[in-house]
């Protein structure tokens, strides 16, 4: 079996992996987006992004058994038509984005996503329930799909999609299960372009193969925690890593841009 065989890569993959897992799993996956930084300090962005759409996949085969039955339609449809017009505007735009305009991309959304969150603008919103109206309507076309080009390029969907769902102050267990369902969607659409671009190729579908148990591992360890842990103190942590991951991503690709 073709595979990475770095151990390097494995030293950063398999934390990261468990970590996306864990919060895919019980905490709406605020972290999803952590993995490909962590990866690309040893591989290119794009290697990294190809052998973690196959992982994040089987994590949401394994979050779906447990939330299947709790998300909100209304919100769903909405968001999905936006989200495959995202997929579809980042498919078309792979091929003219460079590694390391990529890796400074990715470095920012970590930062900027890491700043957001540091300064609770999200917690100052006052909250607004899903209704029919034009205007949010707009609003979370907009997100979803932005939510959905970032998804292709990084996997980083969270962010955007959150800039729309966290101000509604959705039920916890709604708000994990929508989340959960709106990613499965977008994750197994994204194969089909992933596919045609040749991004899943023997050695990265082999090293996904490998990292796969740790996925399912994951998960389960977030649906089991999603109650008895502090999601304070587990984010406090997580969102300093991600943001000395996002410095390091932004000055390689800066530097290598100049």
């Amino acid at each position: 079996m073709s595979l990475i065989s770095d151990p390097w890569f494995y030293l950063v993959a398999v934390p990261g992996v468990l970590i996306v897992g864990i919060g895919k799993g019980g905490f709406a996956g605020g972290l999803g987006m952590l993995a490909v930084p962590l990866m690309a300090l040893t591989v290119s962005p794009v290697q990294a992004a190809s052998i973690m759409l196959p992982i994040l996949c089987v994590m949401d085969v394994t979050g779906l058994k447990a939330w299947i039955s709790t998300w909100n339609t209304s919100l769903m449809l909405r968001l999905i038509p936006g989200a495959l017009i995202g997929v579809l505007a980042g498919y078309l735009a792979f091929e003219y984005v460079s590694d390391a305009a990529l890796k400074l991309l990715l470095g920012l959304m970590a930062i900027l996503f890491t700043l957001n969150h540091w300064s609770k603008r999200w917690r100052t919103i006052k909250p607004k329930k899903a209704g029919n109206d034009v205007v949010d309507r707009i609003q979370g076309a907009f997100w979803a799909g932005v939510s959905g080009f970032t998804s292709f390029l990084a996997h980083a969907g969270a962010p955007p999609l959150m800039m729309y769902l966290l101000p509604k102050q959705l039920d916890k267990r709604l708000m994990v299960g929508t989340v959960t369902i709106f990613f499965a969607i977008v994750n197994y659409v994204k194969l089909v372009p992933y596919a045609a671009l040749g991004l899943l190729d023997a050695t990265n579908l082999g090293t996904s193969l490998v990292l796969a148990p740790l996925a399912v591992i994951g998960v389960k360890l977030g649906i089991w925690l999603h109650d008895k842990i502090n999601p304070v103190t587990f984010f406090r942590l997580m969102y300093l890593f991600l943001f000395l991951t996002g410095l390091k991503l932004a000055w390689d690709g800066a530097t290598a841009l100049g």
